[in-house]
């Protein structure tokens, strides 16, 4: 059995065979949201393979169970390329959650807003993004499987009820273009306005290359920023890892009324 096929087994061994109707990966700041998930958590360390989550801010677990009525699967940390100078640092954990059955995944994050509309504290819905890292978490792939198309990387169903939900719950949540740096230096104020020349909305150091190993994996994505600062040279503000982590919880609290509400109406 495949690597992935052993921690599935693994996993249903602790959490029971139902599976997964949807996988939530959740970023800097967010894991304490894995909290609110009524099941069985499983530290990475228990999960051969898994990477260590050695950012602070992230909870190295999985955690399965219910949340609002579904069965959901959230990974409270992950790793970044930065980490290891592997861009598919996520892919073992991303092809577990597919061997559990699930086939749809929800991916929040920390960024920094190019926009003035989206200040720290708001949210952004991914409708897209850039991979200005220069990598790829499917480079070294040997089948032709990698040729992965990416036109709908972002899944439109799964972005409309996530707006549904925001608006429901009466909170702002813009859409935009969500650029990926390696990190993790953040970036320069020269990079940033050749970011916003590009069409980027907001930068960070994740998310992307989960996304393209999900579509890889078959898994249906959608994901949320939540915004901590504007970019480099767009404020006053100094930006540091610390000050992420004290602005995260400005968002999150609002993406996770916009979560509960999405799995609550969800189809």
């Amino acid at each position: 059995m495949s690597k992935s096929g052993d921690l599935a087994r693994l996993i249903r061994d602790r959490a029971g065979d139902q599976a997964p109707e949807y996988g939530l990966i959740l970023g800097s700041g967010l894991g304490h949201l894995s909290g609110t998930v009524d099941g069985v958590a499983i530290p990475y360390d228990d999960l051969p393979g898994f990477p260590h989550a050695g950012v602070s801010g992230h909870v190295p677990q999985l955690v399965i169970g219910q949340l609002e009525g579904r069965r959901v699967a959230v990974f409270g940390g992950r790793s970044h390329y930065y980490e290891s100078g592997r861009a598919d640092a996520m892919r073992l954990p991303l092809e577990t959650l597919a061997a559990l059955g699930c086939d749809r995944l929800i991916l929040t994050n920390a960024a920094g807003s190019l926009r003035p509309d989206i200040p720290p504290g708001g949210l952004m819905l991914l409708d897209d993004h850039i991979a200005y890292a220069g990598t790829n978490p499917l480079i070294g792939e040997k089948t032709d499987a990698r040729f992965v198309p990416m036109t709908d990387a972002h899944d439109a169903d799964l972005r409309a009820a996530l707006s549904a939900a925001a608006q429901a719950e009466g909170i702002a949540l813009q859409q935009g273009v969500y650029c990926w740096f390696s990190g993790p230096s953040f970036e320069t104020p020269a990079e940033i306005r050749a970011a916003r020349i590009l069409g980027a909305d907001a930068v960070g150091m994740s998310t992307v290359p989960e996304i393209i190993l999900a579509r890889f994996l078959g898994l249906r994505c959608a994901a949320i920023s939540v915004i901590t600062n504007m970019g480099a040279g767009l404020s006053d503000e100094a930006i540091s890892h610390d000050h992420t982590k004290a602005m995260a919880p400005l968002g999150a609290a609002k993406l996770e009324r916009i979560l509960r509400r999405f799995l609550r109406d969800a189809a």
